[in-house]
């Protein structure tokens, strides 16, 4: 206590599913799509078509692998429960406490049902970073000294190096894996479009196929925090169960599309080149060069004076 008051400061609040870098992303991605969706009326006839699903199916790629480095959703749980809101107090509260897991740290959510209670509102989310030039332990002493709520502490101190749950190494070691094989995933979707553009069409979906296993591969790398067995973080009579978020499964939607687009590209490049070809409109081009050539050759002036 402080001359009879609990230390209790607010700080800045960090969502657990969207923050400034996501939105950042989103909102640039957004942009390229819109600059495309403006000149995309000047090409003609079903070859619009074609540009619109290749250039939109490339950016949603893009956008999914750069975003899910941000988000807070690999793997979430909730549950509700009736717990001691401060330390050194009696008073129970009914909340809904949330644990978010990222690449990047911890999210901790409590918020309360209703919002008001015990004179106070009672709606937190707290971020607790491990990511490189991070010191959790030094974030979670933070929020003691601050006097965070009990339920954020104690959720917060099962990942911190002293405690006794040992997950802290695994959780932070397999979340930079995640992170690197992505950024990996991410040049080589670079390149796939590159050589989509040279035109190289079947080694641009080999790329696609590489950028779809560096994806499944950073979900393997993440998945391996299963095998360290997770404390139980309860409340009462009542645990928080956690499971696989909305970022790990987009991560495996779009891997898994890109293993689709990757084999249908080199399968028509092998069975059907002519049909690739028109999908990525260089059909017209060899048609023309080809009628070009033929112009030539037959040119009666020529024939005329025996050459």
């Amino acid at each position: 206590l402080f001359a009879g008051i609990y230390p209790f400061y607010l700080q800045q609040r960090k969502a657990f599913v969207f923050d400034v870098s996501t939105i950042i992303v989103i909102v640039v991605f957004l942009t390229f799509a819109c600059s495309f969706l403006l000149i995309i009326p000047g090409i003609r006839g079903r070859v619009r078509l074609y540009w619109t699903l290749r250039v939109l199916l490339s950016l949603v790629v893009g956008v999914v692998i750069v975003a899910v480095q941000f988000t807070g959703d690999w793997e979430t749980g909730w549950v509700k429960a009736n717990t001691s809101y401060k330390s050194f107090s009696r008073a129970l509260v009914n909340v809904d406490v949330g644990l978010h897991v990222g690449l990047a740290g911890v999210n901790v959510t409590l918020m309360g049902n209703p919002v008001n209670q015990v004179n106070e509102t009672i709606n937190y989310n707290e971020h607790f970073a491990w990511s490189f030039g991070a010191d959790y332990d030094h974030s979670y002493s933070e929020g003691l000294e601050r006097g965070l709520p009990s339920p954020i502490l104690y959720v917060a101190e099962k990942f911190t190096m002293q405690s006794p749950c040992g997950v802290h190494r695994q959780y932070r070691i397999s979340s930079h894996y995640a992170s690197a094989t992505l950024w990996v995933a991410f040049c080589t979707w670079l390149i796939s479009n590159m050589l989509f553009s040279m035109p190289v069409l079947v080694y641009g979906g080999y790329m696609l196929l590489v950028t779809g296993a560096f994806m499944i591969f950073s979900l393997f790398s993440f998945a391996t925090v299963r095998n360290t067995p997770m404390c139980p973080i309860q409340f009462g009579t009542t645990t928080l169960h956690t499971g696989y978020g909305g970022s790990f499964w987009l991560t495996l939607v779009i891997g898994l599309l890109c293993f689709v687009a990757g084999i249908t590209v080199a399968a028509l490049h092998y069975f059907n080149l002519d049909l690739l070809k028109t999908f990525f409109d260089l059909r017209e081009d060899k048609a023309e060069e080809y009628q070009e050539m033929t112009e030539v050759y037959i040119n009666p002036h020529f024939v005329n004076k025996g050459l």
